[in-house]
């Protein structure tokens, strides 16, 4: 019998309520991380230039704040505000034609803008994070990662009553449907992106949903691990040996993109998730994921503990 990898997962060429090609590679950007690409491309000139903020929008027929808010990555770009930055500050041939597309990407929309709110707006970043990433690396210490979860497992999440109370319009039915499609665009035609993780085996242990949902949750996992090269699970002991004793103090994600769009790390918080950038603020933490790789269990090792975890539940 062939088995049928995250059932409820159905055909990845239907994104959301947008219909894409089969067999055909598209190219999928994060609009946020262009964003903040363009934040540092205006900022990089203007200080090269040897202009304050004042000067550029004296220059610019604009306001001091319009240019903070866009160097800071604050706001999406309107087009004609860029093409009068880049006017006073004489970029032209085909650095101009670099930027007016990176501004053009970075204002664009992506499929969890229309569904934000039902899906919440924590999830609607994380989906905007993944969107284009070349590489998704993600350490968990409490639960089953959002793209690793089977929707009985969400669903419980969901519901939980763990002081996390949902904002205005979020639902579960909005949450669930905002998880399957992050999924499908995980696995979309054409490649996505490599996905490694790291859980720890409390994750295991300490229960937080019924014992059935984390036995079936566990063997979806195995089956997809199996369906598809690109995704790697690995489990951290308990028992895990760390060079200096130096151990994560929460769960993270690194994402990285290609073109030279920054590094971004994840740091997730009850209520909030903060977003980094730059060498100094990313660099520990992709560190800190190589010492979980060493110090965590082989990919066949996680394999096998991960089965021998699916039998314990099942008795």
């Amino acid at each position: 019998m062939t088995r049928t990898v995250f059932p409820w997962i159905r055909s990845t060429s239907d994104i959301g309520s947008v219909r894409l090609p089969r067999q055909r590679r598209w190219r999928v950007i994060s609009p946020y991380v262009r964003r903040l690409r363009l934040a540092q491309e205006l900022r990089d000139r203007r200080q090269a230039a040897g202009l304050t903020s004042e000067e550029l929008a004296r220059r610019a027929g604009t306001h001091r704040q319009m240019i903070s808010k866009l160097e800071n990555g604050h706001i999406p770009p309107h087009q004609d505000e860029v093409l009068a930055l880049l006017d006073a500050l004489g970029v032209d041939g085909d650095e101009w034609t670099e930027l007016v597309t990176l501004a053009n990407e970075a204002a664009s929309r992506g499929w969890w803008e229309g569904m934000a709110k039902q899906m919440g707006e924590r999830q609607a970043l994380v989906a905007n994070l993944e969107a284009g990433a070349e590489t998704i690396r993600h350490y968990q210490h409490a639960i089953i990662p959002g793209l690793l979860q089977t929707p009985e497992y969400t669903r419980f999440q969901a519901a939980a009553d763990d002081g996390r109370s949902m904002a205005a319009g979020t639902t579960v039915e909005g949450i669930l449907r905002g998880r399957a499609t992050r999924q499908r665009m995980l696995r979309r035609p054409g490649g996505g992106p490599v996905y490694e993780v790291i859980i720890d085996e409390l994750v295991m242990r300490r229960l937080s949903v019924p014992r059935e949902t984390m036995r079936d949750q566990l063997a979806a996992i195995t089956e997809l691990c199996d369906a598809e090269e690109r995704i790697t699970v690995r489990v951290l002991p308990i028992d895990a040996r760390f060079e200096d004793h130096i151990v994560p103090t929460s769960s993270f994600v690194v994402y990285t993109y290609a073109n030279g769009d920054p590094t971004v790390v994840s740091i997730e918080g009850v209520t909030q998730d903060a977003a980094l950038t730059g060498e100094k603020s990313t660099g520990p933490y992709v560190r800190m994921f190589d010492r979980l790789r060493d110090s965590a269990l082989s990919i066949e090792g996680s394999r096998d503990y991960l089965d021998k975890a699916v039998e314990v539940l099942r008795a």
